[in-house]
């Protein structure tokens, strides 16, 4: 039996600057290491190998040197080819176009790619149409229907197609934050293109959605609820995003859209904090994680809020995190859970079967989670 070839392709600055506060990682990766930011994208990446264990044997990478692709399959002991060449070492965005293209002339049958929208973004730029790829999700900003919902659903997905497995090809949309309109204080994502990926179950995001409704009535709701129930010394987490931000504002609040605020006794006390200075207010002090799901795809850990690291989300406590969502949000789910993905298996794994919903004032509601 011939081998099944895939292509693999590994952003390595993907996702350095969710940690450290940034909101993202184009143009700021030397700034994010500065602040102490940990690579993370080959570790996903592996996560997602790991399922291709089974099947190794009908397996040829091909790939590029170093931290794009070579060092990870050869420590891994998968049987690859490096193509190309990394100059000084380094990476760039010019580097995963010619990737890109160097796959696809040597014929892989699927493209797998690890990284954000902006490395979404580049592959659509270069890709050929019909040609297959698959993300696994290691970057900041994940609002394109490319990528898996997880590393280990990418890495399931792509074994499903080694084993020959009926998998269906569709569009999956490449989106990314328009900066102008975030400029202007709105969160918007911009439509960049179509790539082909496999579609299966429930393996895929989807496209993140705006919000179908004003939420203003709720936000307001919601504040006044807060306003009244206030513990005394706990510190309320706020995650990143229009709702929580919205919601901040109702209670005379100045938050970060994108970064993650701590509140105290009516007061913001921390302000869009990275991961070790949200640590540091959290552990061993009483705290709440008020955070809200991503509209159509229903992420709630793990995508914009890496701050909100593993050792944060057990320093709070799993029973004390809400989310905040309109039941209109809700409903884009179309019956679909929440969805975790905080890096940490074994921690993804231990989150309840349903977690509570703030939808309105003194509306609670249960919605169930999944992986």
């Amino acid at each position: 039996m011939s081998a099944f070839h895939i292509g693999l392709i590994i952003n390595p600055l993907a996702g350095l600057g969710g940690a450290v506060g940034l909101k993202g990682s184009d143009g700021v990766a030397a700034e994010a290491l500065a602040r102490g930011a940990e690579p993370r994208a080959a570790a996903r990446t592996r996560i997602a190998l790991e399922c291709l264990r089974p099947v190794t044997q009908r397996i040829e990478f091909l790939t590029f040197p170093g931290p794009m692709g070579g060092d990870l399959l050869a420590e891994m002991g998968f049987a690859h080819r490096v193509l190309g060449h990394l100059g000084d070492g380094t990476t760039s965005a010019a580097d995963t176009r010619e990737a890109v293209e160097a796959l696809q002339a040597a014929g892989v049958a699927l493209i797998l790619f690890a990284g954000g929208d902006g490395t979404a973004r580049d592959i659509c730029s270069v890709v050929r149409e019909g040609q297959p790829v698959l993300g696994i999700p290691a970057g900041v900003k994940i609002h394109s229907g490319v990528y898996a919902i997880s590393p280990r659903a990418a890495g399931e997905l792509a074994r499903r197609l080694v084993e020959g497995g009926l998998v269906r090809l569709a569009s999956g949309e490449v989106r990314d934050i328009d900066e102008a309109a975030l400029r202007d204080g709105r969160v918007a994502a911009r439509w960049y293109g179509e790539l082909c990926v496999p579609e299966e179950g429930g393996f895929m995001q989807h496209v993140k959605q705006a919000g179908m409704e004003s939420e203003e009535l709720v936000l307001s709701d919601l504040a006044a609820w807060l306003e009244d129930s206030w513990e005394p010394d706990v510190r309320y987490v706020f995650g990143p995003g229009s709702t929580l931000h919205g919601l901040a504002r109702n209670l005379g609040l100045e938050t970060t859209l994108l970064g993650v605020d701590v509140i105290e006794n009516g007061q913001v006390i921390g302000r869009d904090l990275g991961e070790q200075a949200l640590f540091e207010l959290v552990d061993g002090h009483p705290a709440f994680l008020l955070v809200t799901a991503i509209g159509g795809q229903g992420h709630i850990i793990g995508r914009g809020n890496q701050q909100i690291s593993p050792r944060v989300l057990r320093a709070i406590g799993l029973d004390r995190l809400r989310v905040v969502a309109t039941k209109r949000k809700l409903q884009t789910l179309e019956g679909r859970p929440l969805l975790v993905d905080s890096g940490d298996s074994a921690l993804d794994d231990s989150f309840p079967d349903v977690v509570r919903v703030w939808a309105g004032y003194k509306e609670e509601l249960l919605y169930p989670v999944g992986g």
